[in-house]
């Protein structure tokens, strides 16, 4: 069982824009599907559709590291 400050601080990553899934992984061992079932459950339903919609947005696509370093080498070969 996780301590409650450990649940606390993987929504906190969880919710910054620059932190990727790949550094909660690293630190908590948590995959991107155990992340989104965190937040899906200690949420509430309006808070976790804000923050799918935020995470899911090209603004905030810096959360997934690998999707991000895909779309700058394609953007090199266009150049």
């Amino acid at each position: 069982m996780m301590e409650k400050s450990d649940i606390g601080r993987i929504i906190e990553m969880a919710w910054e824009d620059k932190t990727p899934f790949e550094a909660i992984k690293q630190q908590y061992d948590f995959s991107e599907a155990d992340v989104i079932a965190l937040m899906r459950r200690e949420l509430k339903r309006s808070g976790f559709k804000m923050w799918r919609k935020r995470v899911n947005s090209k603004s905030v696509s810096q959360k997934h590291g690998k999707k991000k370093e895909f779309e700058l080498s394609q953007s090199r070969e266009i150049l």
